[in-house]
C-alpha cells in the first residue's frame, strides 16, 4: 500500500457496523477518528476503544451540521476525510405513506450529505486535499417497490456524489460512492447457516474504504460495487 496520506477523519451516522468497523481500522493505521451520531452516547464505547472523539448531530439540520464541524476543528483538527454513513428508511405503500415521514428520511440520506460535503469543501479546498465517501445502497442503483423514500434518498446521495466527484476532484479531492449492495453482517443477523459469506462482512467493507483512499491520484475510483458472492445484480 502507498504512503497514507491522512490524519483525521469524521464520520457522520456512526454507529455498529460499516461506521465502527472504519473507526476501527483508520484508528489502526494513526488516523485520529471523530464519531457523530444523534445520540452521542451510544458512540462511548467505540469511542473509548478507538481513541475518538464522540459528537452529537442531527444531519440534517444545517447550523448543526456547521457546528459540528467547527467541534471537530477545535476537538482534533480539520477533517481530511469525511465519511457520510447517516441515512434513513422510510416503507410503505405509495398511496399511503406519511409525506412528513419522507420528507424526514430524505433530509437525512440526501441534504445531509449535501450539508457535510459543503463543510468539507470549504476546509479541503484550500489546500487541494482530502476525501469524502459516501457510503450508498442498492437502493441509489434500483428502486424497490414499496421503499420510495429510501429509492429517492439514495438515488439522489449517488447523484451528490457524482457531482462533488467532477468538481473537487480537480482540485485534489478524492470523491468515492460505495454502493453497499447487499446485506450487511452483524450480531443480530448472522450469515444463515445455509449461506455462509452471504452478507456483507463490515469489516471487509471498512477495508475497501482503506483500500480507496490509498490509491495514487492517476488512478482514482469514483463508484465502487460492494457485494457478496450469492447477491444477484
Amino acid at each position: 500500500m502507498t504512503e497514507f496520506l491522512y490524519r483525521r477523519a469524521l464520520i457522520i451516522g456512526a454507529g455498529p457496523g460499516i461506521s465502527a468497523s472504519l473507526a476501527r481500522r483508520l484508528s489502526k493505521i494513526g488516523v485520529q477518528v471523530g464519531l457523530a451520531a444523534r445520540d452521542a452516547d451510544k458512540l462511548k464505547l467505540l469511542a473509548d476503544e478507538t481513541g475518538a472523539v464522540a459528537f452529537a448531530v442531527n444531519a440534517a439540520k444545517p447550523e448543526q451540521v456547521a457546528q459540528l464541524f467547527l467541534d471537530m476543528d477545535r476537538e482534533i483538527g480539520e477533517p481530511d476525510i469525511v465519511v457520510y454513513n447517516a441515512s434513513a428508511r422510510v416503507a410503505g405503500p405509495l398511496a399511503s405513506v406519511d409525506p412528513d415521514t419522507v420528507e424526514k428520511a430524505i433530509a437525512v440520506t440526501t441534504f445531509g450529505a449535501f450539508l457535510a460535503a459543503q463543510q468539507a469543501a470549504k476546509r479541503m479546498e484550500p489546500k487541494g486535499h482530502g476525501a469524502i465517501l459516501f457510503t450508498g445502497a442498492s437502493a441509489g442503483m434500483k428502486g424497490f417497490a414499496q421503499s420510495a423514500a429510501f429509492a429517492m434518498g439514495k438515488f439522489g446521495l449517488r447523484g451528490l456524489a457524482q457531482s462533488a466527484a467532477r468538481e473537487l476532484g480537480p482540485k485534489g479531492i478524492h470523491v468515492a460512492h460505495f454502493n453497499i449492495d447487499g446485506g450487511v453482517r452483524s450480531a443480530r443477523r448472522p450469515d444463515p447457516s445455509d449461506q455462509p459469506d452471504s452478507l456483507l462482512d463490515p469489516d471487509a467493507i471498512a477495508q475497501t474504504y482503506i483500500d480507496v483512499l490509498a490509491q495514487p491520484r492517476s488512478a482514482w475510483s469514483h463508484e465502487i460495487d460492494l457485494r457478496p458472492w450469492t447477491e444477484r445484480f
